[in-house]
């Protein structure tokens, strides 16, 4: 068994290839290639914790994986991360276990990537501004993926921890420059591309700020009762999804606004997926606000650990071990 750290898995999956894989996982899914459950979820209330287990299995090319991830928000109060988790590879053929990677880079590498993809198939070519709201560790992954695939020459970066964002500019403005701005909609008005990794339960941007032909993106909401993007902005925008059946049941966005009659169940144009393997279009117009929600997908994993794990034995990457 290679058992893989967080700096192996960062080197192991390159943005690039992540987009890619991404894009792959999407279609397969899209396509009926894959055997992905709902995530199941384990409660710990007396932390405000949540253990999710996440398996997949990937038909095109035998990516067999299971993801457990934690998510405990009181961790940042005593300075740990907030999410840590594991991705175990299983060999399709035998169902042996070949492979243990650090999860939580994987998540965030594979989450922004998403994202990126998204903005690759959806986002108007020329986008150049980019408004990003959160400044955690999927804000980094999903600048590196937004920055991948357009042209970005600026970043405007809200965050309510002024502090966290002057460091997270600091350190990320290699990639284009950013701009701690004071609020939301200065970040928003005139952004060609809005990207939201937060864990709010209210809207992080007022829906009509937003200036026509926006993309926006939203990551970082996962149950119905969280809710990163408004109802307005669902309302108006061509809504592309990672997966239906993941979304109805667990992205607060389109839940809140389907429950309060602002859009009913067909409301959803596409899966990425269906865009990616040409059985639905995109945009159609340059003036269309486009709208792609992901609450993450156990097929993406699957994915992402089988681009580091075939980069990691090329480079001779983590530690092998004996599992029998």
């Amino acid at each position: 068994m290679r058992i893989l750290s967080a700096a192996d898995v960062r080197r192991a999956l390159p943005m690039p290839a992540a987009i890619a894989g991404m894009k792959e996982a999407f279609a397969e899914l899209s396509t009926g290639q894959t055997d992905m459950p709902l995530r199941a979820r384990v409660g710990v209330p007396e932390q405000e914790g949540v253990v999710l287990f996440m398996p997949a299995y990937v038909g095109g090319r035998g990516d067999l994986a299971v993801k457990i991830v934690s998510v405990f928000p009181q961790n940042s109060q005593r300075g740990e991360p907030i999410i840590y988790a594991a991705v175990m590879v299983l060999d399709a053929t035998n169902g042996r276990p070949i492979a243990l990677l650090e999860g939580a880079t994987l998540t965030a590498i594979r989450t922004g990537a998403g994202g990126g993809a998204s903005a690759d198939l959806l986002a108007r070519p020329e986008s150049r501004v980019l408004a990003l709201l959160g400044s955690g560790v999927q804000a980094r992954t999903g600048l590196e993926a937004v920055c991948a695939v357009r042209p970005i020459a600026e970043v405007r970066l809200f965050s309510p921890n002024r502090a966290r964002a002057e460091a997270f500019a600091a350190e990320m403005s290699h990639l284009a420059p950013i701009a701690v701005v004071d609020d939301p909609a200065t970040a928003v008005r005139g952004a060609d591309i809005v990207y939201t990794a937060t864990t709010s339960h209210t809207p992080t941007f007022n829906g009509a700020d937003l200036a026509p032909g926006t993309h926006v993106i939203g990551v970082g909401s996962y149950t119905p009762a969280m809710q990163e993007v408004d109802v307005a902005t669902v309302q108006r925008a061509l809504v592309v999804v990672d997966e239906r059946g993941s979304s109805w049941a667990e992205a607060g966005e389109l839940i809140i606004a389907r429950d309060q009659g602002y859009i009913t169940a067909d409301h959803i144009h596409a899966e990425l997926g269906e865009i990616v393997a040409g059985r639905k279009v995109g945009r159609t117009s340059a003036e269309q606000i486009t709208f792609f929600k992901s609450v993450g997908v156990a097929v993406q994993d699957a994915v992402a650990a089988r681009i580091a794990l075939h980069t990691a034995e090329q480079l001779g990457l983590g530690t092998v071990a004996a599992w029998e």
